[in-house]
């Protein structure tokens, strides 16, 4: 549906983010069937590389190398065409994207998907509560300019085909704008 081409365009991605549990890997993998960039989801790149960097007890998960993941997606981001699904990205460096999309998921759906996925009380009730207050938000707010960073709902199925109809059109857009 969209060149291929675009993986050859400078620099920039797309970032996916948000709290666990809003549909990120979903709507990247989709995106990146239809659109031809590559998808590239953070926790299984370093699942695969080890790049952890102890483990945390408490929330009963690996805590993530922020410095080696940058560097082992440098090269990847450079080429372009990729997108970034993790549930922050204010570690990675601004250059390396057009747009970042922010998923929201009302809390009490939300609620379900995690308790579905297993996750320990205090680990559910942390990511609802950052998703109440936004937190992720605020921090792509922080982090990068304001005009690449969009934010949009993700409670029902069809907020999916929604969502990517809504991000291929930006993708077209990106390219007409640069391609010269």
């Amino acid at each position: 549906m969209f060149p291929l081409y675009l993986r050859q365009l400078p620099v920039r991605a797309w970032c996916l983010w948000r709290t666990p549990g809003v549909g990120k890997t979903t709507l990247g993998k989709e995106l990146a069937a239809r659109s031809g960039l590559k998808y590239v989801n953070v926790g299984d790149l370093a699942r695969e590389g080890q790049l952890y960097d102890g483990y945390d007890e408490e929330y009963d998960c690996p805590i993530l190398d922020e410095d080696r993941v940058v560097d082992e997606l440098e090269n990847q981001m450079s080429e372009g065409g990729v997108i970034i699904d993790y549930h922050g990205c204010d570690f990675f460096p601004e250059r390396w994207f057009h747009i970042v999309v922010v998923l929201k998921t009302e809390n009490s759906i939300l609620y379900k998907r995690l308790e579905t996925r297993g996750y320990n009380e205090k680990k559910l009730k942390d990511n609802v509560q950052c998703e109440i207050f936004q937190i992720l938000y605020e921090e792509a707010l922080a982090s990068y300019s304001e005009d690449i960073v969009h934010q949009l709902p993700s409670d029902k199925p069809e907020d999916l085909e929604n969502n990517i109809d809504q991000i291929l059109k930006w993708i077209e857009q990106w390219v007409k704008d640069n391609s010269s």
